[in-house]
């Protein structure tokens, strides 16, 4: 018999919202600037924030946001949510949990909370609360997102999606008056026509929901629909081949960092040898060098691999949700993103 869950000891530990950043309410121009002339790790964010303007300045570079890891649940939402509101980002590659667990989830209206203490995480087990570091979530809301997700997939035609596809139904289904959050990055995304892809998708809260869809297809004798990770890749691959001049800003590294800057590669393979490579590159990360896995390469590294140039590249070895909100501030203030074009990448695919 399940323990009843202590209602008054789970809303004390949900009691501190945590409250996303707005880059456009503070102006960090004068603090990069100031950090441009010191060293270490100022002068390369300095750096990084220069050429993620020159990218927005380059009126043939098209922008692909790359991210992983937990920034979105701790408060870095918002942030992601105006580079696609304010046309500074033209494409997105993520995590399926950044997208998912963490933008999907609150635009249902639900929360991610401070942990202003960690208790023992079997105490957190049975109050049915999920720890990311400092951050909690409530399963039971999260659970919420796994049915509505099972539920848009059971509306669709049973037929092969690529993530890009079936997250822009996700969009579609926010925007026609079911989110209760207009700042989501998946609606505003579907509204401003930017393709969001998650290579890993299934390894998310909607893992969840579409393997019930598929049981319960399979259960009734009904075809079901199937995520077609291939598609993803030629899809965005399609979109370097168009988009010609890119740049990346990538928050984090692993499977959406690959994902991304094999674009060039796969572009080679189908014989457009006259690809570029990715001209600009920014990676904010804190893995180290020093194991040689993917999120901690380094973009010199990946040159070798023909992936980005090594003229206009920098790494930030950073915590991303302390060094990210003064870049994305610092260029949303520079305003270059008012005169850009849009690109509106997502109608290619209509």
């Amino acid at each position: 018999m399940n323990t009843p869950i202590n209602d008054t000891r789970k809303a004390e530990l949900l009691s501190s919202v945590v409250e996303h950043i707005d880059i456009t309410s503070f102006d960090a121009r004068p603090i990069v600037e100031a950090m441009g002339k010191m060293s270490f790790t100022s002068r390369d964010l300095a750096r990084a924030t220069s050429l993620y303007n020159q990218m927005l300045e380059d009126e043939s570079c098209s922008i692909i946001l790359v991210i992983a890891g937990s920034t979105s649940a701790g408060g870095c939402m918002d942030l992601y949510a105006e580079l696609v509101r304010s046309n500074m980002v033209d494409a997105i590659v993520a995590t399926g949990a950044t997208i998912v667990d963490m933008d999907f989830f609150e635009a249902l209206g639900h929360k991610h909370y401070q942990a202003l203490e960690i208790p023992d995480d079997d105490t957190l087990r049975s109050l049915y609360i999920d720890r990311i570091y400092d951050t909690y979530i409530d399963e039971t809301q999260l659970q919420d997102c796994d049915f509505t997700i099972g539920k848009i997939a059971n509306s669709l035609e049973p037929k092969p999606y690529s993530s890009r596809a079936f997250i822009r139904e996700m969009g579609k289904w926010l925007s026609e008056g079911n989110g209760k959050k207009d700042n989501s990055l998946v609606k505003l995304a579907y509204e401003h026509d930017v393709p969001i892809f998650c290579p890993a998708f299934v390894d998310s809260s909607a893992g969840f929901g579409l393997v019930k869809h598929q049981v319960d297809r399979m259960k009734e004798g009904k075809p079901y629909m199937v995520l077609d990770a291939i598609a993803d890749f030629r899809e965005l691959t399609d979109i370097k081949i168009k988009a010609g001049t890119t740049g990346l800003l990538m928050i984090g590294g692993g499977v959406p960092k690959n994902f991304t800057q094999d674009t060039v590669v796969c572009a080679e393979i189908l014989g457009h040898h006259d690809v570029e490579v990715h001209k600009y590159a920014v990676q904010i990360t804190v893995a180290d060098v020093r194991d040689g896995a993917c999120s901690s390469s380094t973009l010199q590294e990946a040159a070798s691999w023909g992936k980005v140039s090594t003229a206009m590249e920098q790494m930030v070895f950073a915590e991303a949700t302390s060094v990210l909100p003064l870049l994305a501030s610092d260029a949303w203030h520079r305003g270059a993103w008012k005169t850009r074009a849009k690109r509106a990448f997502a109608k290619m695919f209509d």
